[in-house]
Order: C-alpha cells, then structure tokens, then sequence
C-alpha cells in the first residue's frame, strides 16, 4: 500500500495545499492529512476548527484521512506505515527550506519526500498570507476553500 503524510498547520487551509492534495492523489492509496500541533505556536484557528477544514474539504475522497500529531514527522510518519512526505513549493525560497528538511528526514528514516511545484495562479497563497488578509478584514476568500469562506 502506498502512504503518504501530508504534514503541516493548515491555519487555514489554502487552495494551494487542495491543489497539491488533488494532484497526488492518483499517486497513493492513502494520504494522511496530519496537524502538527506545537504548543508554542499561535493559531489563528483552533485544532478543532483545523481538523474541520480537512475534513469537510475531503469528505467525498475516501483515499484521504484526517487525523494529528505530535513530535517528529518522521516518527508519526513510521507509526501510520507511510512511505512518503508530500511538501509543496511555491518558489526558490521553499525550495531551499524544504529541501534541507527532506534531506534530513531521509538521513534519519529513510522516508523519501515528494515535492509538488504549486498549480499555476496558486504561488501567492500561504496560510501566513490568508491570515494576515483576515486580520486587516480583506477578501481572503478567493485563496481557501468553501468550508474557510463560511466560518
């Protein structure tokens, strides 16, 4: 069975992170969509509010499963029996970060990280992006999908 983690915040979820999900979906018979929960981080969503994002989002694709985490990805990733990461890169500067992190996952697991360039019209859109628009009350809603738009 081939298992790939989809790890990250998603505070919020973006059309940039559906897009890179979708694309890999033919790839997998399982993607887990994990929330890494930090205490030392600020949200601006709850993990409950997270949780419902992904779930309603993915509520028709049975190959995707919702669930959390804590600590090392790598570890969570060995727990679910998943082969694979899947990261997204918007721009050189992603490229850069993640690939250091991938190196490292790979030296320490042997869990191999796929990277998914974004979509053409989707490398603006971040989560830091989409929350900063919603503090400044702006139009967010072209960035994230439905289940967001209606919170």
């Amino acid at each position: 069975m081939r298992k790939a983690v989809f790890p990250g915040s998603f505070d919020p979820i973006t059309l940039g992170h559906t897009d890179i999900i979708k694309r890999a979906l033919p790839l997998f018979d399982e993607i887990i969509l994990a929330i890494g929960t930090n205490s030392n981080k600020n949200y601006m969503f709850s993990l409950e509010e997270r949780l419902r994002f992904l779930k309603e989002s993915f509520k028709e694709e049975p190959k995707i499963t919702v669930t959390t985490y804590k600590g090392l990805t790598v570890d969570f990733c060995k727990e679910q029996n998943a082969g694979f990461l899947l990261r997204g890169l918007r721009n050189a500067q992603d490229l850069e970060f993640e690939k250091a992190i991938g190196q490292t996952n790979y030296k320490m697991s042997g869990i191999d990280t796929l990277f998914f360039i974004t979509s053409s019209g989707k490398s603006h859109i971040s989560s830091t992006v989409v929350r900063d628009v919603i503090r400044n009350n702006g139009n967010y809603e072209f960035m994230v999908p439905d289940v967001v738009r209606k919170n």
